[in-house]
């Protein structure tokens, strides 16, 4: 039986690791009865254990045979799967159609294809616990900026530490999927009057790092699942218009390679997240950005959904 890994709250103070099995969620602690399980980081910490426990538990939910009590799905409060997660490793220019709007946005020529080139997939980092919003929470828009973007981005979970592993086997180290909205503030990315040929012309803290720039949900679904990550479908709306229609084997580099690159350069840690790149449809390309009162909504092929409003 297939279930997906949240985390709900309990109180105003208190948040748990649960589980969603049908339309109901269990408390993942109580169902399992295995120490450290009351948080999904603590899940993720010991996941070659829990991959099976949790299955076991869902089978057993699904068939009748467990006691445990679940709360209905519409009546739980969902927070981001992982409210504080490790570090967030976001891939930048990895969707061909997002660097053609990109290129246009900016006039700039055609940029080769990196892959043909022989280059590496490139990444930046986003901020953890100040970034992540909640699906269902509000987004406080930076007032620093006034062309804050949207970009629907596939989430791998690390699920156990990996160092120089192989692309053949760099998949089997994500605990699951998610979704994630990195948000960016377009008109905060350069250092005015820096010139563009200084290597201090970029700021990537104001233009990636604000609060509440990336938004996560609304659970994890674990890999197993998930049997072509390279073949899902992704949308994101803005107030109801359909914004970004894409698919993720559109990517350049795809996710097991991205992980492998990333693997040389740093060892990533159960609830590390790797943010695999948006696909075209950003604002940047019409000149149409976030204001307040607008509503974002995400969706992936078997992954769920989320809206957030922005303030």
């Amino acid at each position: 039986m297939s279930y997906k890994l949240l985390t709900y709250r309990v109180s105003a103070k208190e948040s748990r690791a649960g589980m969603l099995v049908g339309d109901a969620v269990f408390d993942v602690a109580r169902v399992t009865g295995v120490a450290g399980s009351d948080t999904v980081m603590g899940v993720l910490e010991n996941w070659r254990t829990m991959e099976r426990v949790l299955r076991d538990c869902a089978d057993r939910i699904a068939s009748g045979k467990s006691r445990a009590k679940g709360v209905p799905l519409a009546k739980s409060r969902l927070l981001a799967p992982i409210p504080v997660p490790g570090n967030l490793f976001c891939a930048g220019a990895n969707y061909s159609d997002h660097v053609a709007e990109m290129d246009r946005a900016a006039n700039n020529p055609p940029t080769p294809n990196p892959k043909t080139q022989g280059l590496k997939p490139w990444h930046f980092i986003k901020t953890g616990r100040s970034s992540i919003v909640a699906p269902g929470g509000e987004v406080k828009l930076p007032a620093y900026s006034k062309m804050v973007d949207w970009e629907i981005e596939l989430t791998a979970v690390i699920g156990r530490p990996a160092k120089n592993v192989s692309v053949d086997k760099a998949l089997s180290y994500v605990a699951g999927y998610t979704l994630a909205n990195d948000l960016s503030a377009r008109d905060a990315m350069r250092r005015p009057p820096v010139p563009e040929t200084a290597p201090f012309h970029f700021d990537w803290v104001s233009q990636k790092c604000f609060d509440g720039a990336c938004p996560l949900g609304p659970w994890i679904t674990p890999a197993r699942d998930v049997k072509k990550p390279h073949d899902i479908a992704l949308k994101l709306w803005v107030n109801e218009q359909l914004m970004q229609d894409s698919n993720t084997s559109q990517m350049i580099f795809d996710t097991a390679e991205q992980i492998a690159h990333l693997s040389t350069r740093v060892t990533l840690q159960p609830g590390d997240l790797i943010l695999t790149g948006t696909p075209a449809g950003v604002g940047m390309g019409r000149r149409i950005f976030l204001k307040p009162g607008d509503v974002v909504k995400l969706w992936a092929e078997g992954l769920g959904e989320f809206s957030n409003r922005m303030t």
